[in-house]
């Protein structure tokens, strides 16, 4: 019994925090970024994109449709915080970020491009892609039948 306690104190890592904190990528200077979270959501007479934007504003966030039918959605964010009332000198630390994001989605068939619509709110970007209204397809061509 006591062999299998020593096992598993052998196994954990008994290295400090400090040396976690010394080496991982922020100290580095490198700052992990993840995916903003999205939600694609499909409805009767519409698709939604929703996309976790927080701290966004319309300034940061481009929507466009390119060429290939793709609807691409990009965002771009620098903030820099600064005292202007320190005195002049060396900084021990000064903080700044930036982050950016790209992303694009194939449209159906069925969108309506002329009247997509987006809008930033409570940290969201909404994506409205209004699908087109169905119409009876009429055949190309036709047999007439002769008498």
């Amino acid at each position: 019994m006591e062999d299998n306690i020593m096992a598993i104190v052998r196994s954990q890592n008994w290295f400090p925090s400090i040396f976690n904190d010394l080496f991982n990528d922020e100290w580095l200077g490198q700052r992990r970024q993840s995916t903003p979270a999205i939600n694609v959501i499909e409805n009767e007479k519409d698709y939604r994109i929703e996309l976790a934007a927080p701290g966004m504003n319309k300034d940061d966030v481009k929507v466009s449709v390119d060429d290939d039918n793709e609807i691409v959605i990009a965002y771009e964010k620098k903030s820099e915080n600064e005292n202007k009332n320190e005195k002049k000198g060396t900084y021990l630390r000064r903080e700044f970020s930036y982050s950016s994001f790209r992303q694009s989605f194939m449209l159906p068939d069925d969108v309506d491009r002329d009247n997509i619509s987006a809008k930033v709110e409570h940290g969201v970007l909404t994506v409205d892609l209004p699908k087109k209204e169905a119409t009876k397809e009429v055949p190309a061509s036709k047999q007439i039948e002769i008498r």
